[in-house]
C-alpha cells in the first residue's frame, strides 16, 4: 500500500529494508545451527518473535517474562545466547 507522498513511501521503504536486514542477521548470526537457520522472514517472525510475554517495569530494571509454554523456547535462548557472543558489547 502506498501513501500521499513520496516522503512517506521512502520512510516506510526504509522502515522494511531495516526490519529485513535485521531479520536477515538474526538469521544468520542467531539461528545459524537451528531448524530455522533457512527459514523465511515471515516463519522467524511469526514463530520465534510473536510471542506472549510479560514487562514489569522498576525504578532499575526492566525485566521481560515469557511465557513457560512457549514452543521455541530452546531455539528462542539459543539465538539471544549467541547474539551475544557475536556481540557482546550491545547486549
Amino acid at each position: 500500500t502506498s501513501t500521499e507522498t513520496m516522503r512517506a513511501n521512502q520512510l516506510r521503504l526504509w522502515f522494511s529494508s531495516v526490519a529485513y536486514v535485521l531479520l536477515n542477521e538474526l538469521r544468520r548470526v542467531g539461528l545459524c545451527s537451528t531448524e530455522f537457520s533457512q527459514a523465511q522472514c515471515n516463519t522467524i517472525r511469526t514463530k520465534l518473535l510473536k510471542i506472549g510475554a510479560q514487562v514489569k517495569v522498576s525504578v532499575r530494571r526492566i525485566a521481560v517474562c515469557l511465557s513457560s509454554a512457549y514452543p521455541y523456547k530452546e531455539i528462542f535462548q539459543l539465538a539471544f545466547q549467541n547474539i551475544r557472543k557475536a556481540y557482546p558489547m550491545l547486549c
